[in-house]
């Protein structure tokens, strides 16, 4: 199985630079060009296999909104920036079409959508006209509260039946760990269903590709309420993540998440 060119005959990195000083981790902000360009290089030094831009903070529970034309501009400067730097694909984080195509023209190779194609209805198209790998996170109205991974399953499917009506082929699908907050069961419940049963999804066939790094119900789970202090517990259910069938990992942290995935993987091959 590949993903946007990458093999994932072993699970793999993908390292995560936000340009966005509104993202709920600000240890993860890069707006020096200098620095921008050392944590890529760093992160693909320490083993990632892709690195992903976000140019606008998606967190469910932030205020995030920017102008459209200040997110285009963070996203072209920073593909633009890192694009003659690193040899891996590199996605965008992006809900807007608009910004996905501008980032692709700079030199962006995957579009990391976390409303799986179900925001801005020109996506799919800019996707499919560029031929764009595409990452298809679990997004929708949350109407089963009693079964969290039948949820995202679903939503997942939706996602895929828009990619194929598009000719989209090279996906990746994502659970959205941190986004589907129903008002029950509480939010750390619903991702914790979700990692522990992460197997069901293989049966969809795609890659399946998990950002766990720092997120809330870490916090919620451990009582560190300041994301610089939730690395540990991400590492933890990073390890879990990939015992369930991960192949990608999104994270804040390369360096420590390569080991974690590394010992995870190794171990995964004498599980039934």
């Amino acid at each position: 199985m590949k993903f946007a060119g990458i093999s994932l005959n072993e699970p793999r990195i993908m390292g995560v630079i936000n340009i966005s000083p509104e993202s709920f981790y600000k240890g993860s902000v890069r707006n020096d060009e200098e620095k921008l360009i050392e944590t890529a290089l760093r992160m693909v030094e320490e083993g990632a296999s892709f690195i992903d831009i976000g140019a606008k903070s998606t967190a469910p529970y932030l205020e995030t909104q920017i102008p459209v034309e200040e997110e285009i501009r963070r996203a072209v400067w920073a593909v633009k920036t890192i694009r003659n730097h690193v040899d891996v694909p590199i996605s965008i984080d992006t809900t807007n079409a608009k910004v996905a195509e501008e980032a692709i023209k700079a030199g962006a190779d995957i579009i990391n959508d976390v409303t799986g194609l179900k925001g801005d209805p020109e996506m799919p198209k800019v996707a499919a006209d560029y031929g764009t790998p595409v990452v298809l996170c679990a997004h929708g109205e949350v109407r089963n509260l009693s079964d969290p991974v039948r949820t995202v399953m679903d939503f997942l499917q939706e996602s895929l039946r828009i990619a194929e009506r598009h000719g989209i082929e090279d996906v990746a699908v994502d659970p959205a760990i941190g986004f589907l907050r129903p008002e029950w069961p509480p939010w750390y419940v619903w991702d914790s269903k979700v990692i522990a049963n992460l197997n069901l999804l293989k049966s969809l066939g795609k890659p399946i590709l998990v950002g766990v790094s720092r997120k809330s119900f870490i916090g919620a789970i451990t009582g560190r309420q300041d994301p610089s202090e939730r690395l540990a517990g991400s590492l933890s259910a990073t390890a879990i993540a990939v015992l369930k069938g991960a192949d990608i990992i999104r994270t804040h942290d390369v360096k420590e998440t390569i080991d974690t995935v590394k010992v995870a993987s190794f171990i995964r091959k004498f599980s039934p």
